[in-house]
């Protein structure tokens, strides 16, 4: 990003067959949108018109051939196929998922390339994109690969974030994959997200056992004993805030969670089902410790739905504006550590006797 320019928000289009193209149009319906941001999505002109006459609603579009060309105060299109596509609402098919790809693919490179500022990606039908030779699990593992980064998944609004330590993989391998190094790596992760991306300069961590009650003393599994909890020992040792491990069934109520600023759950439904239950509507996925930003809304492609105006667009509206306030986050933690003025840590980063949270006392 320039001084001079808007942020832009690069989107991805996601499957156009579920409710991608829905919840677009409608974050971008109101026109003093572009006031905010410069939206750029990398989608289909002809596809765009099509949903958006189906609800009715008006817009217009600025097509361009790169994200480089974008104009402020313009809904601008790189319109990635200029040929008629066959929508068919509710299904993927093997032309939505490869217009997923490609839409991802397009969007990720500008953002690379500093052409976009931040990248917002719509739904997709991960088996589908499998099937056709994508090899990874989702975006994360995209952008893992693209960046050569590790990241984590964090669930994010403003009340409650939530990390998970595992995600797309069967339960059967959730304990084999909870090790040392792994949590290392995450918590490190997630403290230097809330302080860089959340400005939170000495964030507190709950970390949750991976076994019913937190293993019950080693009655239930060992995991929080031989891994979890010398994780979480080390990781104080080094000025990081972290406590637990916490049982994951009593935790997530709001006296508990809210002493917190962020959560690291063990696997994938363990964080996310209450995290959607608490956040129906407004929770954002953001993806840490990439070097650009990425978000996107709580939910999938939503098939059943797809056409019938019946979309929520309010995740997705939130996970741009996310993007946006973690981009300005991001770029005054680095402008305020570059150079000289700041020359050493904080001495509060380093005071590992920094008090627990009260009940935990």
């Amino acid at each position: 990003m320039t001084k001079n320019r808007k942020i832009r928000v690069g989107i991805s289009v996601g499957d156009f067959n579920g409710i991608g193209p829905e919840i677009i149009i409608k974050s971008l319906k109101d026109k003093a949108i572009t006031e905010l941001f410069t939206p750029v999505i990398f989608g289909s002109g002809k596809l765009f018109t099509y949903q958006k006459n189906i609800f009715k609603i008006q817009q217009t579009y600025n097509y361009i051939t790169e994200a480089s060309r974008a104009q402020e105060g313009q809904l601008n299109m790189v319109n990635l196929w200029k040929d008629s596509v066959s929508v068919s609402l509710g299904a993927p098919t093997e032309e939505s998922t490869r217009m997923a790809i490609d839409s991802l693919e397009a969007a990720t490179n500008a953002l690379m390339a500093g052409e976009v500022d931040i990248l917002v990606t719509a739904p997709i039908n991960k088996d589908e994109m499998l099937k056709l030779g994508f090899r990874h699990a989702g975006h994360t593992t995209y952008l893992e690969e693209k960046s050569g980064k590790n990241s984590l998944m964090f669930l994010v609004t403003d009340n409650l974030k939530v990390a998970v330590s595992t995600h797309h993989i069967p339960i059967s391998q959730v304990a084999q994959s909870i090790t040392k190094e792994r949590l290392r790596k995450q918590i490190k992760i997630l403290h230097q997200s809330l302080r860089e991306d959340f400005c939170i300069e000495k964030p507190k961590i709950a970390v949750l056992g991976l076994n019913p009650h937190a293993g019950d003393g080693g009655s239930i599994g060992r995991e929080e004993i031989e891994i979890i909890s010398p994780v979480i020992e080390e990781m104080r040792g080094q000025g990081v805030l972290a406590f637990g491990p916490y049982p994951a069934d009593s935790f997530f109520q709001p006296s508990k969670y809210s002493r917190f600023d962020a959560v690291l759950a063990m696997y994938h439904d363990q964080g996310l089902a209450p995290f959607k239950t608490l956040n129906y509507a407004d929770g954002v996925n953001f993806t840490a410790g990439l070097p650009f930003v990425r978000t996107s809304p709580d939910h999938g492609v939503a098939y059943d739905i797809a056409g019938q105006n019946l979309a929520d667009e309010r995740s997705f509206s939130e996970a741009i504006f996310a993007g946006i306030k973690i981009f300005k986050n991001r770029t005054e933690y680095a402008e305020l550590t570059s150079g000289q003025l700041r020359t050493r840590k904080s001495a509060a980063e380093n005071d590992v006797d920094e008090d627990l949270p009260a009940e935990d006392a």
